[in-house]
């Protein structure tokens, strides 16, 4: 997904003809920097691409972070039996 600039080219020939530039000259001008402007924005991530690779990062995390949680449920619940145990021997 692109984003596009509005980008006047009539408003800037008419600006370099009135600066003493030559029509043909400001036409060249203005076309060149259309087009990189152009480029320069296909190159730019848009939100969406970037909350999507976030996202693709992001998840292999959670499912680790979810994982330690349950393995440290696990262990607390260990810690207290043994605790439990040691004050009700029997």
């Amino acid at each position: 997904m692109t984003t596009a600039i509005a980008f006047d080219t009539h408003k800037f020939i008419r600006r370099l003809r009135d600066a003493g530039v030559e029509e043909r000259q400001a036409e060249a001008f203005s076309e060149a920097l259309r087009e990189a402007q152009e480029t320069r924005l296909q190159d730019l991530a848009t939100k969406a691409d970037l909350d999507a690779k976030f996202e693709k990062e992001l998840s292999p995390i959670r499912i680790d972070l979810a994982v330690i949680k349950w393995m440290l449920g696990v262990l607390m619940a260990g810690v207290i039996a043994l605790i439990l145990k040691s004050f009700f021997p029997h």
